[in-house]
């Protein structure tokens, strides 16, 4: 999560609130609102009965469930007093072809007052160009050029405002049950609904917070062009250059044209499953970290593809679940940036502990070469060792493990996967820091060996480094200095601190544990030089921080 660079998202209940609801009605060269509908008229009663019949979802205690497309039209129909079960108990469904992404229709057959009808929605590119007749406030006609051409104007003028438009057509049929996709055809026009489903709140923040950390955020939707692009601004995913194309525009490209443009495509509108992988391949060719989002079965593959595929979990489907790496149980947008938040400050606490618990070995390890190249005595005792090992390898690097995110850390552009931990800038620190440590500590054993011979200078040695590599595990809560983080903002640490200091404490003046560690008594003077050598090395480090940030 922390190197993903490009976020391909669903646009509905994902960046907007999946809650759709019915703006505008285009009937016989009309616009009107839900509340203008008249029963007494026959275009308007077509209208309602394929708004409920073609429909699969249901509203029970005032909640819907099914698609938010599907009830949001059933809303519609209450809205004026009417309910969905008059309809459906009245004229049972005799046959259906169920809406897929391929063909972008629904198909269901009735007997209306009568005579078998098939009635059709979708989307009005597809359906317009199987239309043959319209329904106008006088009767049915033929449907002309000019006719067609209103009707897409007006398609036009509802999706730049960013509204979703559904097509509604009928024919009459023989009396047979069956139902074929040969009969999706010869419609006569009977009007457009469009609707709209409001952008989260905090999808705008979210997005410019992924732009911020370096994230592509790219919008995928079922929805026309017109109609994402305009969501998509108001959200700030589509800016000034940027590109959006349909999945027939994208099926139409080769590899080579799509991996030269996909940096400035933004929007992807009417795709089908098999773009969703093609959109996800180009951008992994293109050495790209990519997350996926979906929540329907055929989102499945795609979600597979990517490096990190997100489930929905309130409208997502188990197979699109169990394909997945990640569930959002929100549905949000937002919470994706969250966890690519959590996923940098994991990645970036493990390596902080890595350099505290390298850097303060480091130290240890340069004393014991030192005083073996000079030929002086062994600074440390083996119990000392493993007590430092069970104190300080252990206390301040779960604390630093427990550090919470800091504000710049979106600030960030994603890290390459491929890189290792053990960086070039990686070893300096862990070589300065440590040697710091270890300078220190060899002064405290200089000082020791001629105040009281080997006892005294293993004894301030010891707690010298000890003392230090509490300290340093402040230096290594961040890469920035301690007051700018601020002492209170993990509390682990602070307490981390205090807990290895009381140890050491016993450990110095406590009789029965200075024999059990082989250390010697320390006077007042003696102990404030260890205290004061082991803090000069945060104190530089922390220094070299501020002046670095000025």
């Amino acid at each position: 999560l922390g190197c993903v660079s490009v976020i391909c998202s669903d646009k509905t209940g994902t960046l907007t609130q999946n809650k759709m609801t019915v703006q505008q009605l285009y009937l016989g060269g009309e616009t009107l609102t839900p509340q203008e509908l008249d029963l007494s008229k026959e275009l308007h009663r077509y209208i309602l009965y394929n708004a409920v019949l073609t429909n699969d979802s249901s509203i029970v205690e005032g909640k819907g469930i099914g698609d938010p497309t599907e009830y949001c039209l059933l809303e519609m129909v209450r809205s004026i007093d009417l309910h969905e079960e008059l309809f459906r108990e009245v004229m049972p469904r005799m046959a259906e072809i169920p809406f897929d992404s391929d063909r972008k229709l629904m198909t269901t057959k009735y007997r209306l007052h009568g005579v078998p009808k098939i009635l059709t929605k979708g989307a009005l590119d597809v359906l317009l160009d199987r239309t043959t007749q319209i329904r106008m406030p006088e009767g049915i006609r033929d449907i002309t050029e000019e006719d067609k051409q209103k009707i897409l104007e007006k398609n036009m003028e509802f999706s730049q405002n960013g509204l979703r438009v559904l097509a509604f057509a009928c024919k009459d049929t023989d009396e047979s049950g069956n139902l074929e996709l040969a009969d999706e055809t010869g419609y006569t026009f009977t009007g457009l609904i469009s609707m709209m489903d409001p952008p989260r709140e905090e999808s705008k923040a979210a997005v410019a917070d992924a732009k911020r950390a370096g994230i592509k955020p790219v919008m995928i939707t079922g929805d026309h062009k017109i109609t994402a692009t305009a969501i998509a601004k108001q959200i700030g995913i589509f800016e000034e250059g940027d590109m959006a194309v349909t999945g027939v525009e994208l099926d139409a490209m080769s590899e080579e044209e799509l991996a030269e443009k996909i940096d400035r495509i933004s929007v992807y509108a009417r795709v089908s499953p098999e773009n969703k992988i093609q959109i996800v391949n180009a951008w992994q060719n293109k050495g790209n970290i990519v997350a996926m989002t979906g929540d329907g079965v055929n989102d499945a593959p795609a979600l597979k593809k990517a490096d990190i595929g997100v489930a929905m979990g309130i409208t997502g489907t188990e197979v699109s679940k169990d394909a997945a790496a990640m569930i959002l149980t929100d549905d949000n947008f937002a919470t994706i940036i969250k966890a690519v938040t959590n996923g940098r400050n994991v990645y970036r606490n493990i390596k902080n502990a890595i350099k505290f618990l390298l850097s303060g070995n480091m130290a240890g390890i340069l004393a014991v070469l030192y005083t073996s190249i000079m030929a002086l005595p062994v600074p440390f005792e083996a119990v000392h060792l493993l007590f430092m090992n069970l104190l300080t390898d252990s206390l301040p690097a779960i604390a630093i493990g427990m550090e919470p995110a800091e504000a710049n850390l979106l600030s960030k552009k994603p890290r390459d996967p491929k890189e290792g931990i053990l960086s070039k800038d990686f070893m300096i620190q862990l070589f300065v820091q440590g040697g710091l440590i270890a300078i220190c500590t060899m002064i405290a054993f200089y000082i020791g060996n001629n105040a009281g011979g080997a006892a005294m200078a293993s004894t301030m040695a010891f707690a010298t480094l000890t003392l230090a590599r509490l300290f340093h595990g402040f230096n290594c809560r961040s890469e920035q200095s301690i007051f700018k983080i601020g002492f209170k903002s993990n509390p682990s640490s602070i307490g981390a601190f205090v807990a290895g200091v009381v140890l050491l404490l016993l450990v110095l003046f406590v009789p029965f544990l200075s024999r059990l560690f082989a250390v010697v008594a320390l006077n007042t003077a003696q102990f404030g030089m260890t205290v004061g050598l082991a803090f000069v090395p945060t104190v530089l480090i922390q220094l070299y921080r501020i002046i670095k940030k000025a």
